[in-house]
């Protein structure tokens, strides 16, 4: 009796020692991400059901996420960093990644990254793509879509099913736009113009250089071969640009809603009614799923006008994802980046789902999309976290896009400003007084109000602003750049 008494008080206290190793076993990570658009049943379904299992199962974490409109989402965002609302992660895009560490919104990665973030990481994101989340030396970003960039927001995505069916081949000039939209409107009236005035892939038609964008938003740009920064409404493209798109209003070429919901451009597109949107390399194929659930028949060709012209490579462009001062856990932030980019299968998973179900690759390793929703949009934004280390391309894309897309950059030249972000320290009221002041000039580039009515009057508040006291303070900095 006492032999046994022994033995169960043994097998108590053994029980009692193990519960707090099995309790703690139990306790995942957590890490909250803020993630722009809203949240479809079947993205749901993805989070709460395979994602999370997977997540649990190699790294013992639950990811939460929050989902905002994108009508919403910078507003909001801006709101919930402010009141130190504990978020782990957050997209923005990379331009602004200045703006974003003055207004204290991200936090330096550099001790993080040194900490938890792999070696092998640096094979899938290169040095020279992490220099573009870097300010004076400091990592405050993870710059997360790593593919060919030159000619960034220089492209069209067009309709090429409509273009040759009202007798064009091919687009390589603003006029070339201009002759399809009007032979559209002739013959094919059912459809509704361009859904976008691209005012930058026009600008690299029109301009006698190359600009790229540079400081925040689009009141500076950088002259590719003056090496200056010029505000962009004061270049003789901007007013080249305006009464171009100008007369496609009074045309009617252009629908109202083109310049008063300028940023619905992408979700105009994919009704499948409209001529063009601003593209990049691989947008056709980004968005050809969308527009062709809505037209069947649709066939998307990228362009880049003036072809002719320099393509340059920055990294002023594209996506940024940060962590904020508020966040919990932001090792476990770049753990979960880490695991997303560790292999192609974590990669893929993310995207477009579980391999055999949602998704998987054919013996000539080309993506089969299996499921609806990945043939639609996917789960996670490709875009957002596209990298070329892992990027597969359907059986539909030649292999002569891929040839061209995989060597897109060999001939493109590193522009002087790659890996240069604006400090807009002390100039923050400037800034802010130039962006209100543009709210004036917009309307005016995309040719909504008329240029000689309208240009001279906002012009002067855009100089009464400080637009030209914040140029020269961009390129002041600019020049300290260029001389190291």
């Amino acid at each position: 009796m006492r032999k046994l008494l022994a033995v169960v008080l043994a097998l108590i206290m053994a029980l009692t020692l193990a519960m707090p190793l099995l309790a703690h076993a139990d306790v995942l990570e957590e890490i909250t991400i803020l993630y722009p658009g809203e949240e479809t049943d079947e993205m749901a379904a993805f989070l709460n059901g395979a994602f999370a299992d997977r997540v649990k199962e190699e790294l013992n974490m639950k990811v939460n996420f929050r989902f905002l409109s994108w009508e919403a989402y910078w507003d909001q965002k801006k709101l919930m960093l402010a009141a130190n609302e504990q978020i782990d992660l957050y997209w923005d895009g990379l331009p602004d990644l200045s703006t974003m560490v003055n207004n204290k919104e991200a936090q330096p990665l550099d001790d993080l990254l040194a900490k938890v973030w792999p070696e092998s990481m640096k094979e899938v994101l290169p040095d020279s793509q992490m220099a573009g989340g870097r300010i004076n030396g400091v990592q405050y970003g993870i710059p997360s879509a790593y593919a060919p960039s030159s000619a960034m927001y220089q492209f069209v995505c067009l309709r090429q099913d409509l273009l040759e069916k009202v007798g064009m081949t091919e687009v390589k000039t603003a006029d070339d736009l201009r002759e399809f939209a009007l032979r559209v409107q002739e013959q094919l009236p059912q459809f509704k113009g361009p859904a976008d005035i691209i005012f930058k892939p026009l600008t690299r038609n029109f301009a006698e250089e190359q600009y790229t964008w540079v400081a925040s938003q689009d009141l500076v740009v950088f002259g590719e071969e003056s090496k200056q920064a010029y505000s962009y409404a004061h270049t003789q493209a901007f007013q080249d640009v305006a009464k171009f798109n100008r007369e496609m209003f009074l045309d009617g070429l252009y629908q109202d809603e083109v310049a008063i919901k300028y940023n619905e451009r992408d979700s105009r597109m994919q009704t499948g009614l409209y001529l063009w949107v601003e593209g990049s390399l691989g947008k056709e194929n980004e968005i050809s799923g969308s527009v062709k659930t809505a037209d069947p028949d649709a066939v998307l060709k990228n362009y880049l006008l003036a072809e002719e012209k320099p393509r340059y490579i920055n990294a002023t462009g594209g996506e940024v994802l940060c962590i904020p001062y508020s966040a919990k856990n932001p090792e476990g932030a770049l753990k979960f980046l880490a695991w997303l980019w560790g292999s192609q299968e974590n990669y893929l998973f993310c995207l477009y789902g579980v391999k055999g179900t949602d998704w998987d690759l054919d013996e000539n390793g080309r993506l089969v999309l299996l499921s609806e929703t990945a043939r639609g949009d996917g789960y996670f934004y490709e875009w957002m976290f596209r990298n070329a280390n892992y990027q597969v391309f359907k059986a539909d894309v030649t292999d002569e896009y891929i040839e061209t897309y995989r060597h897109w950059d060999d001939v493109a030249i590193p522009s002087a400003m790659l890996g240069f972000a604006f400090n807009n320290a002390g100039f923050e009221a400037i800034e802010t007084a130039c962006n209100e002041a543009w709210k004036k000039m917009s309307p005016i580039l995309y040719g909504y109000v008329d240029f000689d009515e309208n240009y001279p009057a906002a012009l002067a508040e855009l100089e009464a602003a400080g637009i030209n006291e914040y140029v020269a303070e961009v390129n002041r900095q600019l020049q300290e750049f260029l001389a190291k």
